[in-house]
């Protein structure tokens, strides 16, 4: 045993001379499999394992073995399943629970691998947390753990772990700002504590803070450079940034080592996908696919390409996952997607439909969407940014590097944008999450404050303020610039609500909205699982009302500040491509520039769901496809309403 961890070699032959004597020596059995295991040999450790929990299954020791074999082999549900017993026999095992939390995270169940970490850290210390909070935790209590761990605090004030896992409870809480707060504060008191780094980092890319968390893990990463959790949650960090090499390059190393790990392969495609290699990424995908058949990430990610055609077999198997009980909420929702698009492209509009549907209604049980506070915060945004409240008012910065592109997903505002980066004085950066930041902070420093929300502190922000905001905003953005051209393209949609604060922070950029027909750019976001955000889209009533109230938010801009918002209409850009592209670039005031109108020509990456589509010249093929699916969207018609005839209106 003691030779397992550095010479394993040895442990081999000191095990087999055991079992010549003992040949039935469940101890020996159980080293050499380990032995085995160390040396790359998985295949053969698992029948030796296996032979070892079958005699004792009481071992604890030796199922939290064979979830390690089995992870090696990338058979992650059966791992998962091994490890849970081993935890279960012995809940004082760092090693197994943290070995736990990374196969949960490496098949996406991050609430269970968080808490799977917290019981590994509470196993490894001294004393423990109060039981009651871990019960409450397992049982999904949260708000409960959240007030014990809160009076624990109060008399053990210097037990960081406690402070990491109330941070942990508060983000699954939906609280991810203050989980934030709570980990910086807590690295001030600890700066130490390796656990609470990582957490931190993965709350931070939580928030989209992607350059932020990579900060956090690189003193982790130089200290335990092996380490695979670290290692994967820094390539997430790298993709989220638009470090697509070094994601690349990470994504590679970590296959050399784990050639049998699904979440690699995963990654690995998504990156591929958006440097615009089509075919490795497919690949990839499908690696992913004969390690973990029923990923419905993994189907959708395939599905979703716009490239990709399911044969029968592909139909056959994605339509297991759909249907498969013992699946997550989250990938049957994506297989349901993915059977979705794979029947739209053999033209079963209703069986597409029911597909779509099912999966919407899947992914929307597990949302918080609040319809009427959405409509509620439009109304508010239409009340405070008149033409009195601008007129006079200071602002932030003067600079016009900044082109923002608003308005709903599926309108086009990707091909927008690989248009204007096509010219020589433009370029990308991608959806910044950075203005609605501003806008988040704004609303909790007056409610910190018990004053005023949002909308009040917007009202009483002075010169310096809107200048420190500003001159925020831009420090962030340039950490995805690469070239320093003359303009950077800002692409986040929802900055819509936020055109007020845009005015104000950075009065001379540009805002330019995307809109295509209603019942069309509706109709592609509800069939669109996206993997973050838009919670609006996944009930056509919903999404109606999102419609409108974002109409109405753009068509009082337009009366308040005339033309300060640039209009693109899909359609007319389909029909008469070189004039709206002239249109653009004058409102823009950029010089005609010839490689616009070949905009599938520039290479670069691309992160949305358009990524293949505007990689090829424009085309009307998509522009009347809703059309087959009209007799199911009544609810989404009359949720529109009167935007139906009016939403061309400048």
């Amino acid at each position: 045993m003691a030779l397992l961890a550095g010479n394993p070699a040895a442990a081999e032959r000191q095990a087999r001379e055991i079992l010549k004597f003992l040949p039935d020596d469940a101890r020996a059995v159980f080293i050499l499999g380990a032995a085995r295991r160390r040396q790359g040999d998985t295949a053969g450790a698992r029948a030796l394992l296996r032979r070892v929990v079958d005699v004792h299954p009481g071992s604890a020791h030796a199922h939290h073995e064979l979830g390690l074999t089995l992870a090696g082999l990338g058979e992650s549900e059966a791992a998962i399943a091994a490890l849970r017993q081993a935890e279960a026999l012995r809940r004082d095992l760092p090693n197994a629970w943290r070995s736990l939390g990374d196969q949960l995270a490496l098949a996406g169940d991050d609430d269970r691998a968080a808490l799977a970490y917290a019981e590994q850290v509470y196993a490894d210390a001294e004393g423990g947390p109060p039981p009651a909070a871990l019960e409450a935790l397992r049982e999904g209590r949260l708000s409960e753990a959240v007030l014990i761990l809160q009076r624990h605090l109060t008399l053990e004030p210097d037990d960081t772990i406690a402070r990491v896992l109330l941070a942990q409870t508060a983000a699954r809480l939906g609280h991810v700002e203050d989980a934030a707060d709570m980990l910086a504060r807590c690295l001030e008191r600890a700066p130490d504590s390796a656990d609470a780094r990582f957490v931190y980092a993965q709350v931070l890319h939580a928030q989209h803070r992607p350059h932020d968390a990579l900060a956090q893990l690189d003193p982790l990463l130089a200290s335990f450079p092996a380490e695979v959790r670290l290692r994967f949650l820094a390539m997430t960090c790298m993709i989220l940034a638009g470090d697509y090499a070094r994601a690349e390059a990470t994504a590679a190393a970590l296959l050399a080592e784990n050639p049998a790990e699904a979440a690699f392969w995963l990654a690995h495609g998504q990156t591929l996908r958006i440097t615009g290699r089509a075919a490795e990424a497919e690949t990839a995908f499908r690696r992913t696919l004969a390690l973990r058949p029923f990923s419905g990430v993994a189907w959708w990610c395939l599905a979703d390409m716009k490239t990709t055609r399911f044969d029968d077999g592909d139909i056959a198997r994605v339509r297991a996952a759909a249907r498969h009980g013992g699946l997550t909420t989250e990938d049957r929702s994506q297989a349901c997607y993915a059977l979705g698009k794979a029947l739209e492209d053999r033209g079963a509009w209703a069986d597409s439909f029911r597909e779509y549907d099912a999966g919407a209604r899947l992914r929307r049980a597990t949302l918080k969407y609040d319809a009427d506070q959405n409509t509620a915060s439009a109304d508010l945004t239409r009340a405070l940014f008149t033409r009195d409240f601008f007129a006079g008012r200071p602002r932030g910065s003067p600079t016009d590097a900044p082109i923002f592109i608003v308005g709903m997903p599926r309108t086009g505002s990707t091909l927008v944008e690989q248009i204007l980066v096509s010219h020589r004085d433009v370029e990308p950066t991608m959806e910044l999450p950075y203005i609605a930041q501003i806008a988040i902070g704004l609303g909790r420093a007056g409610r910190q404050k018990r004053g005023p929300d949002y909308y009040q502190s917007v009202a009483t922000l002075e010169a310096p303020a809107l200048a420190a905001h500003a001159a925020w905003y831009l420090e962030q953005a340039a950490r995805h610039r690469d070239r320093f051209a003359r303009h950077f393209v800002d692409k986040l949609p929802g900055n819509f609500m936020h055109a007020g604060l845009i005015e104000l922070l950075l009065p001379n950029a540009r805002i330019i909205d995307v809109r295509r027909y209603p019942m069309a750019v509706c109709f592609s976001m509800f069939k669109q699982l996206f993997f973050s955000g838009q919670e609006h889209t996944y009930e056509q009533t919903e999404l109606g009302r999102y419609y409108r109230d974002y109409l109405s938010v753009m068509d009082h801009f337009d009366r308040e500040l005339p033309g300060r918002i640039h209009r693109v209409i899909y359609e007319d850009l389909v029909d008469n491509t070189e004039a709206e592209i002239r249109r653009l670039l004058d409102y823009c005031g950029l010089p005609f520039d010839s490689a616009c109108l070949r905009f599938w020509e520039t290479e670069r990456p691309i992160s949305t769901h358009s990524s293949e589509q505007v990689r090829t010249p424009v085309f009307r093929g998509a522009l009347d496809r809703w059309r087959h699916y009209e007799p199911f969207l009544t609810p989404l018609a009359q949720a529109l309403g009167p935007t139906l005839d009016g939403w061309r209106a400048t």
